[in-house]
């Protein structure tokens, strides 16, 4: 005679028993932005090749580094973007459009920089004739495009909300720090104090120092003065970071049991999208007082400090609240095990057979 359950399964043992959840079997990735980023890993091979081979400086730094990171920068934020658009459902067609229009502003955007590269001259912030006037106005607005267009593709990520709760927060929290970060390099395109009077340059990323001053090597960030482009990057890249750390978690959760609590990763993203969005401010602040992202000291040391405290208290909370779960999980599963016996022997005395045993035993 087969016994069925009747306990109810608690709430918290639902959420327990949520497992890391499948990757996506079939993404229909944006094609131009694949072609895109594909374009630049050529590009970035081919300037990695030109650092060694063409010995041109440009503001101290050799001239063919600049095209190098930015062909970086777009190949894994084209990849990026091309799989949020083709995980949506609704509002796809408007975000395959806004894809398209990205794509096109960031290889014209690519254009301009190598070919800027190749004559050995600037091509952000340089006004000394004409055409640099031109195609600083194009590297102008091209970011503000591709910042519209981001947008488009961050409310269609929103209104497609999907069944992992962990998963909605990072996308939706991706997207839109990679649009304030994005919105970080405006900063850039005002001009200096000492720009005012003329000179054939408008804007600068170094706060407190000339531009093309002692950086950090490849990526040229200044080391002795703050430096716009650092929270620009950052936050703009939050468009990777943050999806990269929910599959690092997904992944794990295959052999470590407590990650496969879909409250505790929900949770942990919370911790990394505060503590990502955090860093950008604090990056931001950092830059804006000129100060070197090497020399932090005063309040944005303090401020450092606070957040990475914060974020280690928030996530050993996080842990032992999952932990808690789990403890009162197993002991509803072993009062389950105990029940079951019981009503196991309850239903054996029933019957003529077990009710001689039971007497048989007593004697």
């Amino acid at each position: 005679m087969t016994l069925e359950k009747h306990r109810a399964i608690s709430p918290s043992q639902a959420v327990h028993d949520v497992i890391a959840p499948e990757l996506p079997e079939r993404v229909r990735w944006h094609r131009l932005l694949l072609l895109t980023a594909a374009a630049m890993g050529v590009t970035a091979v081919v300037t990695t090749l030109l650092i060694f081979i063409d010995p041109v400086q440009i503001t101290g730094q050799n001239g063919w580094y600049k095209p190098l990171k930015f062909a970086i920068s777009i190949s894994v934020y084209s990849v990026s973007l091309s799989w949020l658009i083709g995980l949506l459902r609704r509002g796809r067609r408007a975000a395959e459009i806004a894809g398209t229009v990205s794509a096109i502003a960031l290889l014209i955007e690519m254009v301009i920089i190598v070919g800027a590269a190749a004559v050995g001259t600037t091509s952000h912030f340089n006004v000394s004739t004409p055409l640099h006037v031109v195609m600083l106005t194009v590297m102008a607005v091209s970011p503000v495009v591709i910042w519209a267009m981001d947008l488009v593709v961050a409310i269609a990520v929103i209104v497609n909300p999907g069944t992992d709760h962990a998963r909605n927060l990072t996308v939706r929290a991706a997207t839109l720090v990679g649009l304030i970060g994005m919105g970080l390099g405006s900063l850039m395109v005002f001009p200096t104090a000492q720009q005012l009077d003329g000179g054939g340059v408008v804007g600068a990323h170094a706060v407190g120092v000339p531009d093309g001053g002692v950086g950090l090597p490849v990526l040229g960030w200044s080391t002795v003065g703050g430096d716009l482009r650092i929270p620009h990057f950052v936050g703009m890249h939050a468009l990777q970071l943050l999806p990269m750390l929910l599959l690092a978690l997904e992944l794990v959760a295959r052999h470590i049991p407590m990650l496969r609590d879909g409250v505790l990763r929900l949770r942990l993203m919370w911790i990394a999208t505060i503590a990502l969005s955090a860093v950008v401010v604090v990056l931001t602040w950092q830059a804006m007082i000129g100060q070197s992202i090497v020399a932090r000291a005063g309040a944005i040391l303090v401020a450092g400090c606070a957040m990475l405290l914060g974020t280690i208290i928030a996530i050993f909370a996080s842990v032992q609240a999952a932990r808690a779960v789990e403890s009162r999980v197993s002991q509803d599963r072993l009062d389950d095990a105990i029940d079951d016996e019981q009503m196991v022997l309850d239903a054996a005395d029933l019957l003529p057979s077990g009710r001689a045993l039971r007497e048989r035993d007593s004697c």
